[in-house]
């Protein structure tokens, strides 16, 4: 199965938004507000300084996606990418979707002067997601993360 990697285009937003209503009910069983993830996605398009989505395509069909969220580090006097909003179909799931976006991502850290890394926060409970990232190298032994979010 050949996987292509391309970036998100406005015609994605449907498919995007559809996604995350998807994953945030089968990972933490939250039923989100689809105007508002649509909203939500549809921002990203319009303020690029907000993020990038990439997306994976298999056969014309789009069987995945994620968003990249620059973050300026001081300390490496670079742009670090966070991988947010990951999600993969059910049925393309352990085919190597998310290992072709993430090694996407690498080889554009890799190329780029500007950037530096790579990170992702994932729920404590979902270790089927922290294995397949471990095996891709990448590490949870760094940072917790603390959060406060707003009802």
């Amino acid at each position: 199965m050949g996987i292509l990697i391309r970036p998100g285009l406005l015609f994605d937003i449907d498919t995007i938004a559809d996604f995350q209503v998807q994953m945030a009910w089968e990972t933490e069983k939250l039923k989100l507000d689809p105007p508002t993830v649509q909203n939500g996605v549809s921002a990203v398009f319009d303020d690029p300084s907000k993020g990038k989505y990439w997306i994976a395509e298999s056969g014309g069909r789009v069987v995945g996606c994620l968003l990249t969220i620059p973050e300026w580090s001081d300390w490496r006097n670079g742009t670090v990418l966070w991988i947010h909003s990951v999600y993969v179909l059910p049925t393309f799931r352990k085919s190597g979707v998310f290992k072709a976006l993430y090694s996407h991502l690498k080889n554009l850290v890799q190329a780029g002067n500007d950037l530096r890394g790579l990170r992702l926060y994932v729920d404590k409970s979902n270790h089927d997601a922290q294995k397949v990232y471990e095996s891709l190298g990448m590490s949870g032994e760094h940072y917790h993360l603390f959060e406060w979010l707003k009802n």
